[in-house]
């Protein structure tokens, strides 16, 4: 390939988002690769593939080793889902945050699972990226079933959703001060306050959608996150849930 050639496609590569053509697919990239080792993420990922393919518009690729993000890659799909937590800064750290940011701001989606509230610990403009992250501190009630109450009803997301159960680690360690709007909230048994277990906001041109729902096969399968995850997505790509 000529250097011009090269060039060119890359130009292409990242090019703001354009609108999708309808009925065209929703093109997701989940990254995954590396977490805490209480997460399994070679059992989880595939489970966020086929609640994601439910939707029939909804084509996946898993792509396991985040530092995928620093490449062009991302830039081929509408919108990337985090499912990873990282202890240590990765070795294209800078490009990786250039990128997601970029990414986003251009009119790409992002949606973020679980622990990957903490992906990036040592980048402070990761909160800003991701409305809230994990305070290093506070973690969640003990693992096990908790109602998850819709308080949203009319965004697209959540429209026709009911309440529904959870089985998962209530999640009490979010923190950030970016506005963000709350679709669905659980009560914690720890706090006795209401936590946020979904909320979204736009971005640049582009939409977030974060849930710390998802700690492992079991609350992946649960009928209220698979759904929430996967309109959540959809929406995020910019398309109707």
């Amino acid at each position: 390939m000529s250097t011009c050639l090269a060039s060119l496609l890359a130009a292409c590569l990242l090019t703001p988002a354009a609108a999708p053509e309808p009925g065209a697919p929703v093109r997701v990239l989940v990254v995954t690769g590396v977490d805490y080792p209480g997460h399994l993420w070679k059992e989880t990922t595939p489970e966020v593939r086929r609640l994601l393919e439910q939707d029939r518009r909804v084509q996946v690729r898993i792509a396991e080793d985040p530092e995928v993000l620093a490449t062009d890659l991302p830039f081929q799909f509408d919108v990337v889902v985090l499912h990873f937590r990282n202890e240590k800064p990765f070795k294209a750290q800078k490009q990786i945050q250039d990128n997601l940011t970029r990414l986003v701001k251009d009119g790409r989606g992002l949606v973020l699972l679980h622990f990957a509230c903490g992906a990036f610990g040592d980048w402070p403009g990761f909160a800003d990226l991701a409305g809230r992250v994990w305070d290093g501190k506070n973690t969640h009630d003990p693992r096990g079933p908790y109602a998850v109450r819709i308080t949203n009803p009319k965004h697209p997301i959540a429209r026709g959703m009911k309440d529904f159960q959870a089985d998962d680690e209530l999640y009490i360690g979010l923190t950030g001060d970016r506005p963000v709007e709350v679709l669905a909230v659980s009560r914690s048994k720890v706090t006795g306050k209401d936590h946020p277990m979904a909320f979204v906001f736009d971005y640049g041109k582009g939409r977030v959608f974060h849930t710390p729902l998802g700690h492992d096969v079991k609350a992946f399968r649960m009928p209220g996150v698979a759904e929430l995850i996967r309109r959540g997505t959809v929406w995020a790509a910019g398309r109707e849930p």
